[in-house]
């Protein structure tokens, strides 16, 4: 059989199995395990599936375990920041949160919460609260990414922007010292952006990791916020910032609102 129409099977069986393995790959082929290897690594150059350990996974499901994956990560500083959000929010309001594991944490924390009105671009934010004591929960439209549920794009801002909401609850993947906001997908920055324009109060909901990711597109700056919520002190110039900006750090590590700290010495 030819390169080309292994690739083919290979990706056909991918489309009914999340998993294929270099052995097994090989005896149906007829091939070598080093053939059956450049096959992967070729695909997974053009972006058809993604290499693991003794074979390959479809990329969607890849890209799904990458954010089981997250959501482990540092859970018990983002439940801390989940149930302190929880403080700022009161009952009979209306939110929006978006798409991110720590805004899932705050929509966990936020279930005994009566009478708000709830309005995500995160289906897994709407299943978690679906039969608690909201008042209603609205499912933003447009195009979802299947790898962790989020509804991005330009449908999305749109739908957005029919509403004005009291807290704007956001995430981000990454934190520049000097009070940058960053994420990764352009659409889903247009999303969070659209968020933080339709609320009266912005909320940031990020852990300390943070600092040590980069993402190349810019969410807001500090200065679009009002108060950022976060598991430990961040580093001094990012106060610094909060500080000229005005905007509140609320600290789960030191259970402070830094900048107004600052501001009193």
């Amino acid at each position: 059989m030819y390169a080309a129409s292994r690739h083919s099977h290979i990706l056909e069986l991918l489309n009914t199995q999340d998993r294929v393995e270099v052995e097994d790959l090989a005896t149906r082929y007829g091939v070598s395990l080093q053939t059956v290897r450049t096959d992967l690594r070729d695909l997974a150059a053009r972006g058809a599936l993604s290499r693991v350990h003794g074979g390959a996974v479809r990329v969607s499901s890849a890209a799904t375990r990458a954010y089981a994956d997250r959501r482990k990560q540092n859970a018990a500083a983002k439940q801390a920041m989940a149930a302190l959000l929880a403080e700022l929010i009161p009952d009979n309001c209306s939110l929006a949160l978006n798409i991110g594991t720590s805004t899932e944490q705050a929509a966990r924390a936020l279930e005994s919460h009566r009478g708000i009105t709830v309005l995500s671009n995160n289906i897994n934010i709407i299943n978690l609260m679906m039969g608690g004591e909201a008042k209603e929960l609205i499912l933003v439209g447009g195009t979802v990414r299947q790898s962790d549920g989020a509804i991005i794009g330009e449908d999305a801002v749109e739908f957005i922007s029919r509403y004005k909401v009291d807290y704007a609850v956001i995430g981000a993947s990454a934190l520049d010292e000097d009070g940058a906001v960053l994420d990764h997908d352009a659409r889903e920055v247009s999303v969070a952006r659209a968020i933080l324009k339709n609320a009266r109060i912005k909320i940031l909901l990020c852990d300390g990791s943070k600092f040590a990711q980069s993402a190349p597109v810019r969410i807001c700056d500090l200065s679009d916020l009002d108060i950022v919520v976060t598991d430990q002190s961040p580093p001094a110039p990012f106060y610094e910032a909060a500080r000229a900006a005005g905007t509140r750090i609320l600290c789960t590590e030191t259970g402070e609102s830094k900048t107004e700290s600052s501001e009193n010495d």
